[in-house]
This record gives C-alpha cells, sequence and structure tokens, in this order.
C-alpha cells in the first residue's frame, strides 16, 4: 500500500487508462496491508513548540484524459500476446481488513491471475470498483499497467472517517465486452469485499469551490456522492415521490450549495472536482430565461428533459416532451421562457431503435439537425450532445463505431462552421457521457466496459475538432456507476423515468430517481456559467 499523489501525466480512470499503452506505470508497485487490530497511524511530520505549522496537504484524485485514445485502444486490443488464450480468474490482492488515512491518495496494487493461477502478462480485464459507507459512495480509480498488473486509486474526504466497505469485480475479461455480442462473455465474480477503515490524518484537501465554467473542460470526473442529514423513516409517498426531507433542507458545504431537499435523495448529493449549486425554481428560470437549448442524443435526454420541467421549473404540461420535439415552455407566473428542442439519436425514424450515430447516413435526417442552425434567425444558446446506447448495439466493431464517431465529429464542425459563416455566435457544445448501465444491463451489448470505451472515443473526437471548446463535458458515467450494481435508482437503462407507486424492476415499490435530479442540476451548472 502505498500514499500516492499521482503525476499529472498518469490517466487513472480504469478505462481511459485501460486502453493506452503509452500510460507509463507507477513506480515499484508493492502492497503493505495493515490489519484493523495492529494499526496506529502516526505521520511523519515535525512539530514545534512555538510556530505556526502548515498542515502537509493533498490533491483531491483526478483523472488525466489520453491525447491518443482510440488509435492506442485499437492497438492494445489487437496485438498478439502470449497471454491472448488466458483468462482473468482471480487477483492477488488479499481480502485482509485494512486501515487508510483520510484524506490521503492511497494506492492498492495487485495482479491478474489466470485460471492455471499463474500470472497475466497483459491487461484489458474490466474491473468494477465501489468505495461505499453509510455516507459516502464512490467508484476508485483503476489504473491498467498492460503488463496484468492494476492499481486502486483510493481517496475519502476529510470528515468521513469509518467503516467502509471495497468491492472489485471483474465484469469482462481481455477486452470481451466490447464485443458486439457480449452476454456470453460476462464473468461479473465478486472477487474482493475488502473491510477498510478510515481514520483522519493532519494532511488537508483543497478547498472544493462551487463548479465554474472551466470546471467542464475536464474530459473525465472521479466524483463521489455524500450522505448528508436523513430521514429514517421516509417511504414512497402516493406519487411515488421520496419527498423525505422538506424542499429548502439546505446543502452541506462545501459538497454542494442550495435546497437539497428538492433533489429528493434523502440528503444523497454528487459533487466530482467542483461541487455542484442545487438550483431554485426562481434561480433556474433565471438563468434559462430566453435562451433555447438543443439536445441531440438517447432517450435519457427525454427524461432528463421532462425532469428538469417537472422537479426543477414547476412546469406541469411535459406531454410534449417526447424523442423529436420542439416548444417553448413559460414559468408557473409568466415571467420567463425557454425553448427546448430534442433530436433523438438511436434512429433517425424516432419511433424506432439500435442504429445510433449512424442515423447520420439518412440525408432527410440530416437537413432536420441543420435547419435549427441555419433556417432561423438565432441559433441554439446551448447545444448538449451525446452518444447513446444504441450504439452499443448497433456497431459490429470498435474501428466501425471510431470510423462513424469521427464522420459524426465532422458533421458537428461543418454545422458550427455554417453557423460561422451566417455571422451568429456558436452554440457552447457539451458532451454529455453516456450511463454506466445497471442491474440486468451489466451484460449487455451496451454494458459499461463498452459505453466507457465509446464515451472516451467520442470525447476525443469532439474534442479534436474543437467542439467543446467554449463548453465541454459533463460525466454521466461517472454519476452513475456507484448506483449501476441494481435496479434501485435505474430500470436498466434510465435512471431519469418519472416516479410511480408501482412495482419497480427489483420487485419493490417505487424507485429512487435523483441520480437523474442531480444530473438536471449539473446541466443548469454547466449551462448558466459563461
Amino acid at each position: 500500500m502505498k500514499k500516492h499523489s499521482p503525476s499529472p501525466s498518469l490517466p487513472l480512470h480504469s478505462l481511459l487508462s485501460l486502453h493506452c499503452c503509452s500510460i507509463p506505470s507507477l513506480l515499484s508497485p508493492f502492497i503493505v496491508l495493515l490489519l484493523f487490530s495492529s494499526f496506529h497511524f502516526h505521520p511523519h511530520y515535525p512539530s514545534f513548540s512555538s510556530t505556526t505549522i502548515t498542515p502537509p496537504s493533498s490533491p483531491w484524485i483526478s483523472v488525466p484524459f489520453s491525447q491518443n485514445y482510440t488509435s492506442t485502444l485499437l492497438s492494445r486490443w489487437l496485438t498478439p500476446s502470449p497471454c491472448n488464450n488466458s483468462l482473468t480468474t482471480q487477483i492477488s490482492l488479499p481480502s485482509t481488513p485494512i486501515a487508510l488515512p483520510s484524506p490521503e491518495i492511497t494506492t492498492l496494487t495487485f495482479h491478474a491471475i489466470d485460471e492455471q493461477g499463474k500470472r497475466q502478462c497483459l491487461g484489458g480485464d474490466y474491473f468494477e470498483t465501489d468505495l461505499s459507507s453509510p455516507s459516502w459512495k464512490s467508484r476508485p480509480p483503476v489504473v491498467d499497467h498492460g503488463n496484468g498488473s492494476y492499481s486502486i486509486h483510493i481517496q475519502v474526504g476529510s470528515g468521513f472517517t469509518g467503516e467502509f466497505n471495497l468491492t472489485i469485480t471483474l465484469l469482462f475479461r481481455h477486452y470481451l465486452g466490447l464485443k458486439h455480442s457480449p452476454e456470453r462473455f460476462k464473468f461479473r465474480e465478486e472477487l474482493r469485499n475488502i473491510p477498510v477503515r478510515f481514520v483522519q490524518s493532519s494532511v488537508v484537501l483543497p478547498n472544493l469551490e462551487i463548479c465554474k465554467s472551466d470546471d467542464f473542460s475536464r474530459e473525465v470526473w472521479s466524483g463521489r456522492w455524500t450522505h448528508h442529514p436523513q430521514s429514517r423513516d421516509c417511504e414512497v409517498d402516493e406519487q411515488g415521490r421520496y419527498r423525505c426531507l422538506g424542499p429548502d433542507f439546505a446543502c452541506m458545504q462545501p459538497w454542494c450549495h442550495g435546497p437539497l431537499g428538492s433533489l429528493e435523495s434523502n440528503g444523497w448529493v454528487y459533487s466530482a472536482h467542483c461541487s455542484f449549486r442545487i438550483f431554485t425554481q426562481e434561480s433556474a428560470w433565471q438563468c434559462l430565461d430566453k435562451k433555447w437549448l438543443f439536445f441531440w442524443g438517447d432517450s435519457n435526454h427525454v427524461d432528463t428533459i421532462r425532469n428538469l420541467l417537472t422537479f426543477v421549473l414547476g412546469v406541469t404540461d411535459t406531454e410534449a416532451v417526447q424523442r423529436l420535439f420542439d416548444r417553448n415552455f413559460t414559468s408557473p407566473n409568466g415571467l420567463w421562457s425557454v425553448r427546448i428542442t430534442n433530436v433523438f439519436n438511436g434512429h433517425w425514424n424516432h419511433t424506432r431503435n439500435y442504429l445510433g450515430v449512424d442515423s447520420l447516413d439518412n440525408e432527410e435526417y440530416v437537413q432536420l439537425l441543420r435547419g435549427y442552425f441555419s433556417n432561423e434567425d438565432s441559433v441554439p444558446d446551448v447545444a448538449m450532445l451525446n452518444s447513446g446506447l444504441h450504439d452499443g448495439v448497433h456497431f459490429r466493431s470498435l474501428k466501425r463505431f471510431a470510423l462513424s464517431a469521427e464522420r459524426a465529429a465532422n458533421f458537428w464542425i461543418e454545422v458550427m462552421r455554417h453557423v460561422d459563416a451566417r455571422g451568429k455566435r456558436r452554440p457552447r457544445i457539451f458532451y454529455r457521457t453516456t450511463i454506466a448501465t445497471a442491474g440486468y444491463a451489466r451484460d449487455l451489448a451496451f454494458n459499461p466496459h463498452k459505453m466507457e470505451v465509446y464515451n472516451g472515443i467520442m470525447v476525443e473526437k469532439f474534442q479534436k475538432k474543437g467542439l467543446l471548446r467554449d463548453g465541454g463535458v459533463v460525466d454521466q458515467f461517472d454519476m452513475s456507476f456507484p448506483w449501476h450494481y441494481d435496479n434501485r435508482c435505474s430500470d436498466g437503462v434510465h435512471y431519469g423515468r418519472a416516479p410511480a407507486k408501482s412495482r419497480w424492476r427489483d420487485g419493490k415499490v417505487g424507485h429512487h430517481y435523483f441520480v437523474d435530479l442531480m444530473l438536471c442540476h449539473v446541466l443548469l451548472n454547466a449551462i448558466c456559467n459563461e
């Protein structure tokens, strides 16, 4: 076990680093496990009797993004190796309870073991990690060193000491989740469930500031969900909602700012490299007034738009919110208005599915998209783009998806250049990454392994074209990942289905929808920071 402040050049994100052959390995990987029964934390810092001491500091975990993501991924996947026919069944990391200092970054390194008990000589395994307590849920980033060894980077914020569990699940082996039909290749074995005790150290973290516009320039996030004051006897109401805290119940700073109760999460809130403002109805309308928002993506966009209108803006008439619509909405008090356009990209025919970004093959569909940016006096103020789950089903190979992603980026840069030629201001473009599919859908064609890779490819293509220069990334994959192990927050492929007092997929009445409500506020943070 090694306390480690990651180098700025070291990609920490599990999938992004799994597939980049130029990624440097950590120095001398090793593990020293500390038993709860024998753990005593003594930081080695000087002490002075009459001098003001500046406490040592630790950075927040960050996840640098490879600048050659697609090419290095394809190279590593297709390079022959003597281990190609050897599949991982176990890891070398002991399951002994450990104790760690908070809020320092700790590195655990382990080796993949094959069916014969031998160490693997190459990477490509997809490990799902979860660090949980009653007040914390996060996905510790994983580094694939490309030689069969992996490192997990763990950090818990100050004030969250106590008992945790670190689970490590092997979902797919050696890139098999990227296949066109991966169901038969699933492994989905929980290899470790390790009790972890976090003990407060004297190390301090930088202040977690409220998000600014440049915070959305980060391509990959590594956030966490924290749990604050809660109602212990909250149950679903007749409308299927979990209104556990009063709507004006305030956020616990620095983890968020504003009325936490409006998330209907019973105290859960998401933060990343910055913390998010939770908007009131009035402040949300003031932000959006007279703006034109354009959405291009899968059906998750439809859910988010409906939830934004219903839960945040107080609009009751949302019947028009469908896969394809264009409408002006007015605030309940009649003072403010916003125009919202949504164009489904799962198929050029919005009543069909599983074509994805290859919908751009249809000329009528292409002209529809262009028209919103060329046929009116104004153009959208914000464009929220997304490559959806339909791509995971449609594309038969990673190389074929990469080509279509390149074409999609070329299409959108051509649209923006036409906006320039008209003398109009380009919309601020955000790429919203696709969700981590949950429960039963973890094994399917749009499994988390594949969709995380597809997210990385699309972000790279859009970044290289300069499309995200004035906008950025909203990493819904990172937001949804801690809740993707079952169907309590998702029907498998949607986190924002409307509340209802009816039996949910897991057999219980009602479901949690707060992941998508949190996303609504994250989008408002992106839109309102200009």
